[in-house]
């Protein structure tokens, strides 16, 4: 099955999954679930809310800004990709804004100041959120290229029940999302 296949026509896929095919042959992006966040003709930026930072919760993070996170979920914050990966952006719902917030679609927005993590320490952030470090990011061309080739399945758009499920479970739903099993995708490709 050609991950291209699956683009239904649209050029663009801000607002989708985008999903790791086993055998990506890349273990930064072995079962990456990455929320497409921009993508446009100069490139596109995502994040993969699939994987944790092992040890690094919501508050230690939090704390390190000298925010008191006392009051928050103790979440464990996302490994975003591996670009800039001390540069932190929060993917959240719709009903907070703040400066240098950017939209994806309508029921998501990206948000990457410190303004946001004050107000979700403040209790008045948004009803759901993601925190992440890093990202995945694509110059003009590159990823159009890459789902030409194997690694890459354009899953649905993600809605509002994205962050609900538990990090290590997005990916396998991600593809459940669009009709596919995961179980029975094969991890190479066999020859003629």
């Amino acid at each position: 099955m050609a991950a291209s296949s699956h683009t239904s026509g649209q050029r663009f896929f801000a607002g989708r999954l985008l999903l790791a095919l086993p055998g990506i042959g890349d273990t930064n992006f072995d079962h990456a679930t990455i929320a497409m966040c921009s993508h446009d003709e100069h490139g596109a930026l995502g994040l993969d809310v699939g994987r944790t930072i092992v040890g690094l919760g919501l508050r230690e993070l939090l704390g390190n800004f000298g925010i008191d996170g006392s009051n928050v979920p103790d979440m464990p914050v996302l490994r975003g990709g591996p670009v800039e990966p001390q540069r932190g952006f929060v993917l959240h719902s719709a009903d907070w804004g703040g400066e240098r917030m950017f939209q994806i679609g309508r029921e998501w927005r990206l948000s990457g100041s410190l303004d946001i993590l004050k107000a979700i320490a403040e209790g008045r952030g948004p009803s759901r959120y993601a925190v992440a470090l890093g990202y995945v990011g694509w110059s003009a061309g590159q990823l159009e290229a890459e789902m030409a080739r194997h690694g890459w399945f354009l899953g649905a758009e993600y809605t509002g029940d994205l962050l609900s499920d538990p990090p290590e479970m997005r990916w396998s739903r991600g593809f459940a999302a669009s009709g596919v099993d995961a179980r029975l995708l094969a991890g190479h490709s066999g020859t003629a």
